[in-house]
């Protein structure tokens, strides 16, 4: 981190003439299970990753928002007064959208000076590992500092949820965000996307002698497309003809009903988020009681559920895992949105490189492009640096 933090601070300096206020970090995250669940007020179980944005701000003496990054060559400038959704698009809406989602959950930004913000980022974009909750996260959290606006963690995670919903037009729910800003080293937050209320639960894998490997099969994603707002259209559909409000109060005693009423896509599509909610419901369970080497079951199961019934698996995923359940792994499965992004290994520490060999030469031998797979840990929530 050191190196990312030295290169943040001297392109701030260089970009902007002056040095910044501070250095703030955000994690990436991994969501260990409970996919889809999430805007259906269901249970997951993601961790903040060992991979972060650091951003530099300095606070102005005037009311310009400039933002600029290492992975654009444009500085985005923007006055605070006026500001609105229709206004920003690219890569800007991320951090410039959290600016405008702080209005609406009641900062005065009539009140605040401008800022200059650089960012840079260690989280691969388009692996489902999170990158736009690692910056949404990071400036969420370096503005609440800079201009003093006192939110909580579990309120500056609904702000960038807001950003990304509004400003991005990706209809995501509270999980990535609420993983970045909640996470600690060596535990998964076990978060009810419901009420809100979230549990730190130790994962144990250093101490079992596990890893978790992440194999990011390069095929890109984009949640603002159609293929995740399909999904979630076909929840609230599902949750409608029950009667309820979200698919979070029905439970697997309600499938035979289910298969009565709803035709076969929506059936499956409430199905998989009716059982991956007990999942998480179990794999927490037997975390305590069992410790990690007893969860790969449920792992497996989830991406049965989400390759057949969510239908979100691409043939990559699909290798990723199965290569990786005949070559050692105690359970995989696909993670993030879907439509491409990145598959997890839960394997033994012993058996990472031999795996890693594999799933090379599997690719290869598809003639699928060169996957990038890499060990991740449990790390610690967005922090000022």
């Amino acid at each position: 981190m050191s190196d990312i933090r030295d290169e943040v601070f001297a392109a701030f300096t260089s970009l902007y003439g002056h040095e910044p206020n501070g250095l703030w970090s955000a994690p990436g995250r991994v969501n260990l299970i409970g996919e889809h669940t999430d805007y259906n007020e269901g249970f997951v179980l993601p961790f903040a990753i060992n991979l972060r944005t650091v951003l530099a701000l300095g606070t102005r003496d005037d009311r310009m928002i400039r933002v600029s990054s290492a992975f654009a060559d444009e500085v985005v400038e923007i006055a605070l007064d006026g500001l609105s959704p229709n206004q920003l698009s690219g890569w800007s809406a991320y951090p410039l959208g959290v600016v405008w989602a702080l209005g609406q959950f009641g900062a005065d930004l009539a009140a605040v000076p401008g800022v200059d913000i650089y960012l840079e980022s260690t989280v691969p974009v388009g692996a489902g590992l999170s990158s736009s909750a690692a910056i949404e996260s990071a400036v969420a959290l370096a503005l609440n500092d800079a201009w003093q606006l006192g939110f909580d963690r579990p309120t500056l995670a609904k702000v960038g949820q807001l950003a990304e919903n509004k400003v991005v037009g990706a209809p995501t729910g509270i999980m990535d965000q609420s993983a970045s800003l909640l996470g600690k080293r060596d535990a998964a937050v076990f978060l009810d996307c419901q009420s809100l209320e979230s549990q730190i639960i130790d994962l144990g894998f250093a101490e079992a002698g596990l890893e978790l490997l992440i194999i990011d099969t390069g095929v890109s994603h984009d949640h603002a497309t159609g293929g995740y707002a399909a999904r979630r259209a076909s929840c609230e559909a599902g949750a409608a003809a029950f009667g309820v409000p979200s698919l979070r109060h029905l439970s697997v005693d309600d499938l035979p009903r289910a298969r009565e009423i709803l035709d076969d896509e929506t059936f499956r599509r409430v199905r998989h988020v009716i059982t991956e909610n007990q999942r998480v419901l179990d794999t927490v369970r037997v975390l305590r009681e069992s410790g990690p080497s007893a969860i790969g079951d449920l792992l497996d199961a989830s991406h049965r559920s989400m390759r057949d019934d969510f239908e979100i698996s691409v043939p990559e995923l699909d290798l990723a895992v199965e290569t990786a359940q005949a070559n050692g792994a105690i359970g995989a499965r696909m993670t993030g949105g879907g439509f491409g992004g990145a598959a997890i290994a839960l394997i033994r520490s012993d058996d990472v490189s031999r795996l890693q060999v594999a799933i090379d030469g599997a690719f290869a031998e598809h003639g699928f492009g060169q996957p990038v797979s890499f060990v991740v840990n449990a790390s610690d929530g967005a922090i000022r640096e």
